[in-house]
């Protein structure tokens, strides 16, 4: 019976052991988090995708995601710049 015991104190202590020395330290946990919220990051920008605006035949103004074959067009960033453009020659 105490032989039993003994191993399943060994293997316990074992699983303990290598759980111990796997585990990530406080310095490699918060390098592994930088590291995901700025893959997050960079994938957040790349989704916000670019808007064209346009008139159609009709002079309608138009807004899409993909730019017009064979029109003029105007490209609209999605994250516009900081601060107050002007423009006078805009429609």
């Amino acid at each position: 019976m105490q032989l039993r015991w003994a191993i399943v104190a060994g293997l316990a202590l074992g699983i303990a052991g290598a759980w111990w020395l796997s585990r990530d330290t406080p310095t490699q946990a918060q390098a592994r988090q930088a590291r995901a919220e700025h893959a997050a990051a960079a994938a957040a920008v790349d989704a916000r995708r670019d808007l064209y605006r346009w008139h159609d035949a009709n002079g309608v103004l138009q807004i899409t995601d993909e730019p017009p074959r064979g029109r003029k067009y105007e490209r609209i960033a999605r994250n516009p710049q900081s601060g107050i453009e002007v423009h006078g020659d805009r429609d």
